[in-house]
């Protein structure tokens, strides 16, 4: 009986990914502009409807995990050579509640980074650009791609996924700023 529910709900995360994932955004796509997320305050959450200028999207499959938490500082390094070549803001997005995003942009940067930690706690941000998969079996339940997506306003000009996303080989800080 035990493997009867385990094998159903393994069945049901997969189903529960493919729903909840659009197709894979691309060059030319839009980010999702009226899906909310939050950034410090688990009961305020805000859109990215009215975003202006050139922005960074990194997803990252969760906080605290080593290939992510080897990744993001990158981006908090180089913020400055980013923001030289005409970038607003870095948002790393990851399907963690806002305590967790919070803990962790305080493990990375102690002293404060302008880099945005944000919290996509049901997946609908990263659901709605097509980068959720099913890591039910190592992390519990649906995560981001490891992604890096450049955008001009709403539109993504760039973007990168890792074909495995425990492997940082395309989506490092030093991989993207020649895009820029």
């Amino acid at each position: 009986m035990a493997s009867v529910l385990a094998g159903a709900t393994k069945t049901a995360h997969h189903l529960a990914t493919s729903l909840l994932s659009a197709a894979e955004a691309k060059v030319g796509s839009s980010i999702p502009l009226q899906v909310p997320v939050k950034e410090d305050d688990a009961e305020k959450t805000f859109t990215f409807e009215g975003i202006k200028g050139k922005n960074i999207f990194v997803g990252v499959p969760g906080a605290f995990t080593g290939t992510c938490t080897a990744q993001v500082p990158g981006y908090i390094n180089a913020y400055e050579q980013f923001k030289e070549k005409g970038v607003e803001n870095i948002y790393v997005v990851a399907v963690n509640d806002v305590f967790v995003m919070k803990a962790w942009k305080q493990q990375l940067a102690p002293g404060g980074t302008p880099v945005h930690f944000i919290a996509d706690d049901q997946g609908a941000f990263v659901g709605a650009l097509g980068m959720l998969f099913d890591a039910s079996e190592l992390l519990g339940a649906p995560r981001s791609k490891r992604f890096v997506a450049v955008t001009e306003g709403d539109t993504i000009t760039h973007i990168a996924v890792e074909p495995d996303p425990a492997e940082l080989t395309v989506t490092a800080a030093e991989k993207i700023l020649p895009w820029l």
